[in-house]
This record gives C-alpha cells, sequence and structure tokens, in this order.
C-alpha cells in the first residue's frame, strides 16, 4: 500500500507535464510579442536601466556584453527580472531572449534543445553585431545552463564566449527526484512529451541528447566554466549531476557560502543574492570577492 501511494504521488507530479505537452498540440503556435526583429537584440521586451538596451556598449572595467539564457517553462524576462538589474547596476551591458517555443504562451524552452542551442548561436552573433565586442559571457539557468555547452561543443561557439555561469545547470540529466522512471511506466508518457515538447524528455538522464552532449568530456578549451549549485535542488536531481569535469572549471554549492541559504531550484536562479554574487565573481575573477550570507541583502 506504502509504495502503491508513492507511485501515484509521483504520477500526479508528472501530470503538469503531461498536460502541457497535449495542450501543445491543440494550441496553434503563434509569435510571441517579445520575439526579436531582424534589427532588434532586446528581444524579451524589456529595456530596464540597460537591459535589452541595444545602445549599450562594453565598458573597458566590463568588456563583454552577458547573454543570459532562461530556463525550462520560463522566458527571458521572467527568469531574469531580479539578476538582469543586479548585473546592469555592475555596469554590464545585458541581453536576454526567448528560445524553444512551441506554442505556449510564456513558457519556453520546451522545443528540442538541439534547435534551441541553434537559436542561442544566432542571438549571441545578433548581440556580437550590435555591440561590436568579440566575444560574450553567457549565463544560463537550469536548461539555459547546460544548452549553451551544446552550442560550445557542436556550433561554432567556443570562439566568441569567454565564460558560461550555470545556475542550477541540468548538464549530465536529471532524474527528476525520480520521477522520470514513470516516462517509461505511464503507458505512452515519454512519445507523447517527446513528440510535443521535446526539450522536457531531452533533459531526462540518459537521453539521446545527454548522450551526445557529454560524450567526450564536459568542457572545451578556451572557455572557463562555472557552475552554481543548490543541495536542495528538486528538479535537477541528483543535484551534483550538474557539476562539471574538466580543464577552467569551478563546482559551486551555495551551502559552503552560505550554510542557512535554503533556496531550491528556481529561486537559485531567480533571486538568489549568494548565487547572484558568486555568477557576478565569475564574470569578474580579477576583482572577486567572497560571497557569504551577507550577500542575501547585499
Amino acid at each position: 500500500m506504502k509504495q502503491r501511494r508513492s507511485v501515484w504521488r509521483a504520477v500526479r507530479s508528472l501530470l503538469p507535464a503531461l498536460g502541457l505537452a497535449v495542450a501543445a498540440v491543440a494550441m496553434p503556435t503563434t509569435a510571441s510579442a517579445a520575439t526579436a526583429s531582424s534589427s532588434a537584440v532586446g528581444s524579451a521586451g524589456t529595456v530596464s536601466s540597460g537591459w535589452n538596451d541595444d545602445s549599450c556598449r562594453p565598458s573597458a572595467a566590463h568588456p563583454r556584453p552577458v547573454v543570459l539564457v532562461h530556463g525550462t517553462l520560463e522566458n527571458g524576462t521572467n527568469n531574469w527580472w531580479s539578476f538582469a538589474p543586479y548585473l546592469t547596476a555592475r555596469g554590464y551591458c545585458v541581453f536576454s531572449f526567448d528560445y524553444g517555443k512551441i506554442g505556449v504562451p510564456g513558457m519556453y524552452g520546451l522545443g528540442p534543445a538541439e534547435k534551441s542551442a541553434g537559436e542561442l548561436a544566432q542571438y549571441v552573433d545578433k548581440v556580437l553585431a550590435v555591440t561590436g565586442a568579440a566575444k560574450v559571457d553567457i549565463v544560463g539557468h537550469s536548461q539555459g545552463g547546460m544548452l549553451p555547452r551544446y552550442y560550445l561543443k557542436f556550433l561554432g561557439g567556443a570562439p566568441k564566449v569567454n565564460a558560461l555561469v550555470g545556475i542550477a545547470p541540468n548538464n549530465h540529466g536529471t532524474t527528476l527526484s525520480g520521477i522520470a522512471k514513470l516516462l517509461d511506466v505511464v503507458p505512452g508518457a515519454r512519445k507523447v512529451i517527446s513528440g510535443t515538447a521535446a526539450g522536457l524528455t531531452d533533459q531526462v538522464a540518459g537521453s539521446d541528447f545527454m548522450k551526445k552532449l557529454n560524450e567526450g568530456g564536459d568542457t572545451v578549451p578556451g572557455v572557463r566554466y562555472t557552475v552554481i549549485a543548490t543541495r536542495y535542488d528538486e528538479v535537477v536531481t541528483p543535484y551534483r549531476s550538474g557539476f562539471l569535469d574538466g580543464p577552467n572549471v569551478r563546482n559551486v554549492l551555495v551551502q559552503d557560502l552560505c550554510p542557512v541559504d535554503i533556496s531550491m531550484h528556481l529561486t537559485l536562479g531567480t533571486i538568489d543574492r549568494v548565487a547572484f554574487h558568486e555568477a557576478a565573481n565569475a564574470l569578474d575573477p580579477e576583482h572577486a570577492t567572497p560571497a557569504t550570507c551577507a550577500s542575501m541583502v547585499s
């Protein structure tokens, strides 16, 4: 009986994803109002304190624009409503965009991961063209912290990127607290989701996409990698699967910096100031300062 209750709780947890996939089939795909025009880079529809401001030019202190890559079921505005202003207040040119659209308004990152990586490649080129910079730095949350690795490894991104900072990135596939196993238990679940929202099943541990991404090593030469994780991550599980191996890699657990930090997956990438501080350190390591519990209010 106890085992039956556990399975039912897991099934109920899977239902929202299944419902989203089914809804995507029925919903006509429409162009989002946030889609960038051919002449505009600020595609998330937000210009605030330099965020998505095409007129922003990198300074000598911060010579590379920062491209923010949102997570699954997020978008380039709501994922970064706190972190983007945090960076612009520190003098960075910051840009965000939407990717992986399948017709669900405001909830993106659901399209096939390889295609989404191609959208990132196009966006980086736009940012470089608009700002005149030679390289960008990338900060991503969840899928957005993993997806740039495909761009770096397979789509020629390495010469265009100085640093990749992943906040709770799904680098080696997730078990989703064990729920991912139900893809092969619930009849038709994997087929339904893969057919309509492949960005979900691409991120499951053992998927073809994850096998290709990690074959031959986690990193590419010439790029600095930082992973910022939380032990309370309930989406990327186990949380250490987000860590990378290789040269020029720094793996950070926020609880090592602030033991009382209780951020879970979503909050780590949206409001956690300890993670923000460490991300800023990764963008400017020469002027890094220790991230501590005091960073929560700084």
